[in-house]
């Protein structure tokens, strides 16, 4: 909360500024969903990055403005909206878990390789990510999740959020990926049910990524 001259408690606003995708900015994007705050959903197109890019800090985006304040790092600006939607967990302990678990499916994330041009090698790459690190990955998942309905504790944080917001992205790639792990698509299934995480998802952008 904030407080305007005459001392009146205002609303803080916020501007998130990211590529016409989900991308790296759909986590905030479910994040202000699921805790109902406005935002302005700014999307860039591809054909006008270069003649901006040099107006955001590190030209890169996503940006979230609070205040007309830029925050940048796509997983700094989920943590601090995770805190402002009390998406954390309810304990230091639970908050450390949460971020090990984004940081966790972060890192398999980045092994993706986006950049490949040569379509040949990019789905050989994309092959080896899916037999070689994907089933660690979803066992570990899988044992934090336990006999659970969340990820951490017995209310979701913003872990179960990313989760969904990557097994999105990760089923374009690999379709079927994780049909060994009922618990895990169950999880799927329950954040998918979260009355505003549902309504963001049929009214976003329709993109492939």
């Amino acid at each position: 909360m904030h407080f305007n001259s005459a001392g009146a408690m205002t609303m803080p606003s916020y501007k998130l500024t990211y590529f016409n995708m989900r991308g790296r900015a759909e986590l905030p994007r479910y994040i202000f969903a699921y805790a109902g705050i406005a935002f302005e959903d700014r999307r860039v197109e591809w054909k006008d990055w270069p003649s901006i890019k040099k107006t955001f800090p590190l030209g890169k985006l996503p940006v979230l403005e609070v205040n007309g304040l830029p925050l940048t790092q796509s997983l700094a600006i989920a943590r601090f909206l995770a805190k402002e939607a009390g998406l954390v967990g309810n304990s230091r302990l639970a908050e450390a878990q949460a971020d090990a678990l984004v940081d966790t499916l972060n890192d398999f994330t980045l092994l993706i390789p986006w950049r490949e041009d040569n379509p040949q090698i990019k789905t050989q790459k994309i092959d080896m990510l899916f037999q070689s690190h994907a089933p660690k990955l979803l066992d570990h998942l899988q044992w934090q999740l336990g006999d659970r309905e969340w990820l951490v504790g017995d209310s979701e944080t913003w872990a179960d959020l990313y989760w969904h917001v990557c097994f999105t992205t990760f089923r374009v790639l690999r379709p079927g990926f994780a049909d060994h792990h009922p618990a895990l698509c169950g999880l799927t299934d329950r954040v998918e049910a979260i009355p505003n995480i549902a309504k963001w998802i049929q009214s976003r952008p329709t993109t492939e990524f």
